[in-house]
């Protein structure tokens, strides 16, 4: 038998709830022992700790030692026991078929004694993996009937952070943090916008449990929850009462649905000013440019903070770029190649199916939400239900806007001369969906501070056709 000279010990637990990794240091002292009683060398040590092997998530640790297998870098495999290794029948025949690829016939648990390289142990371990899986699943069981039963009775859920307004107990109220809270409904329901009362958080100097700035979804997370209103949730479902005390009343959380459910509906958004807004990005640090009225005059600028993320370092007054570019769309309509490239994109009919598919897909959901409301159907058969009709919508949501993107281009191209007179009589959206149908981006690079002509060099456009 040849000598092993690079062997793996594989080393994982499920759950490390005091952070201290000690079963993993039990499983590997009992590796290290096996292999010394075998005379094998260990080349390296792979450990996942406080990771699932029935959950199907990667595991770091365990995609290494089997890339290092199948390079050829270990040629033996020490493990505590095979559930440590898999607890899913199929993974435990991946990990075979690795192992017989990379000519690796030496695999070797401390429980267990037995070795996979031979037909009898592979039996052993096949049975010990489903087992494992069953065991697995079982406890699963279990586990989701206690949450169910947790959520019926108002029980706060575990975790390791703990949540905004509350101590770590999840039950006490935090007083500071509660009156933030009530602040942030109540400047919400009077029409302030999430990204408005981030800003505002950042001034104040709150930030989150993690020490985070605050952010437009992070905020509407908490906002929208339950768990402020003193309700339980389960799955994303209000379940009923809870035991800890309401931060806000359900009456206001409802409010507070109501509105960004309004605002999801309707689309609505601050009237339009600038004809470029969503079209530039800073040529310093590739964020957004947005727009920036000033008394006087209109600014697109790279801005830093919550949502924006941009360098904060470039400005470009308004006008002449969008003389520069708007002038540069009319141009590329009178080229005789955007003519071509849009032939054989109408797609009239094709929009018009689409469209009524989409309200009939809306008129569904509407009937089984009323169904639901009126508890003709459960939960879980509105959800099943749900769902298909929402991936539906969704593809059909894709294609209608890649069938009728250029529609704001219909009769343009090779008109561009006609168009530049008539351009000012133009409302202003009209203006944007021609440049966006044709623009897809323009990237802004750096110029002069202060300056109040526009550099031509320092614009490249990025076209859509």
């Amino acid at each position: 038998m040849p000598e092993v000279k690079a062997a793996a010990v594989y080393a994982r637990i499920s759950s490390d709830t005091e952070g201290r990794a000690l079963g993993v240091a039990r499983q590997l002292e009992d590796c290290r022992r096996l292999a010394d009683q075998v005379g094998w060398t260990i080349a390296q040590e792979y450990v996942d700790n406080d990771l699932s092997a029935y959950s199907g998530k990667r595991r770091p640790a365990y995609q290494q030692m089997l890339t290092d297998l199948a390079d050829g870098l270990r040629d033996a495999v020490i493990c505590y026991h095979v559930d440590r290794l898999t607890r899913r029948p199929v993974e435990l025949e991946s990990f075979v078929a690795t192992v017989d690829a990379a000519g690796v016939r030496k695999v070797r648990f401390v429980s267990g004694d037995m070795d996979l390289g031979t037909g009898d142990g592979l039996l052993i371990g096949r049975i010990m993996a489903a087992v494992a899986a069953n065991e697995s699943a079982a406890k699963s069981r279990r586990m989701r009937r206690k949450w169910e039963q947790n959520a019926a009775s108002g029980v706060p859920h575990g975790g390791s952070v703990r949540p905004f307004g509350y101590e770590a107990d999840r039950l006490t109220v935090r007083p500071d943090e509660a009156a933030v809270i009530r602040d942030l409904a109540a400047r919400y329901l009077a029409g302030e916008s999430l990204r408005s009362l981030c800003g505002w958080l950042t001034e104040q100097g709150v930030a989150t449990v993690t020490g985070k700035q605050w952010r437009s979804p992070t905020l509407r997370g908490l906002l929208r929850s339950g768990r402020i209103a003193g309700l339980r949730e389960h799955r994303g479902e209000v379940v009923g009462p809870a035991q800890w005390a309401p931060i806000i009343s359900p009456a206001d959380r409802d409010r507070i649905l109501a509105r960004m459910a309004e605002q999801v509906r309707s689309g609505r958004r601050t009237p339009r000013r600038y004809v470029l807004s969503g079209l530039l990005r800073c040529g310093k640090c590739g964020g957004k440019l947005y727009a920036s009225p000033r008394e006087h005059s209109r600014r697109y600028v790279c801005l830093k903070g919550p949502d924006h993320g941009g360098c904060g370092r470039l400005t470009v007054v308004a006008e002449p770029l969008e003389q520069l570019l708007v002038e540069a769309v009319l141009q590329r309509l009178d080229g005789p190649e955007l003519a071509d490239v849009l032939a054989g994109r109408r797609g009239d009919a094709l929009a018009g199916e689409l469209s009524d598919g989409l309200a009939g897909d809306q008129d569904q959901l509407d009937e089984l939400a009323v169904m639901f409301g009126k508890q003709e159907i459960s939960a879980r058969e509105w959800r099943a239900a749900r769902e298909p009709i929402e991936r539906r919508m969704q593809e059909r949501q894709r294609r209608l806007s890649a069938a009728t993107r250029t529609d704001a281009l219909n009769g343009l191209p090779g008109n561009g001369g006609q168009l530049r007179q008539q351009w000012d009589d133009l409302s202003l959206s009209r203006q944007a969906a021609i440049v966006a149908a044709v623009l897809d981006h323009a990237v802004v690079e750096p110029g002069q501070l202060g300056a109040r002509s526009l550099d031509p060099s320092r614009v490249r456009a990025v076209w859509r056709v």
